[in-house]
């Protein structure tokens, strides 16, 4: 038995979410066979995994990245921002840079399809311990990068800023109050230990943050 099974005092709640029903019904066997898991839902597209797990307690979600309607990226994004959200296995081809890509966004394990099934679990449990799970990657690289610690409502207005816009103007492109904008950017610039809007559109720009923004069509909501 794995040895962090005597460091859990229950099953580990979690759901499922690939738009391959194979897959779904090979990785739901797969967890209700073992003990550590207990298997809360499966869902084949992301809204359909977020409308769960907004409702029932996960402490770890499997998803395929390439999830409709959303895609893995975008429900990775919208999780940030809920503080009981579950933390996120991909379970993907290892294709290109797929499992950076999935860290930045904010998953905490990247687990190819090729590996053995018991992997797969393992790195569940791992997950649920707190741990981040990135094969042949540097994790320490990431949690040091100042643009993984903005949240999603933070990388908007980060990109809104470079584009110059006012206070005023990024309140009424966000639907937001004027003091929330102001709260927002506070957070933002001490996340980013810089001290003013010019010094954090700098950053911007200087950062992967605005190549990935020219790749990726459109801002987020």
């Amino acid at each position: 038995m794995n040895q962090y099974l005597n460091q859990i005092d229950a099953p580990i709640a979690i759901m499922l979410a690939d738009s391959n029903p194979l897959v779904l019904s090979a990785l739901s066997e797969l967890f209700d066979r073992d003990p550590r898991f207990s298997l809360v839902a499966t869902s084949a597209t992301a809204e359909g995994f977020l409308g769960t797990v907004m409702r029932v307690p996960v402490q770890v979600g499997v998803i395929n990245w390439n999830l409709p309607v959303l895609g893995g990226a975008k429900l990775i994004e919208v999780l940030r921002e809920q503080a009981t959200a579950p933390r996120i296995v991909v379970y993907a081809e290892d294709t290109g840079d797929l499992p950076r890509r999935a860290m930045t966004a904010g998953a905490a394990a990247f687990s190819p399809r090729s590996t053995p099934a018991e992997r797969l679990l393992e790195t569940c449990v791992e997950v649920a311990d707190g741990k981040m799970v990135f094969p042949f990657l540097d994790v320490r690289e990431l949690q040091s990068d100042p643009i993984h610690q903005l949240s999603r409502k933070e990388r908007i207005i980060l990109e809104a800023l470079s584009k110059g816009l006012t206070n005023r103007e990024l309140a009424k492109e966000l639907d937001i109050s004027t003091n929330t904008v102001k709260f927002h950017l506070s957070n933002l610039y001490e996340k980013l230990s810089v001290k003013n809007r010019a010094q954090a559109i700098a950053f911007y720009y200087s950062s992967r943050l605005a190549l990935e923004s020219k790749q990726t069509p459109g801002i987020p909501r």
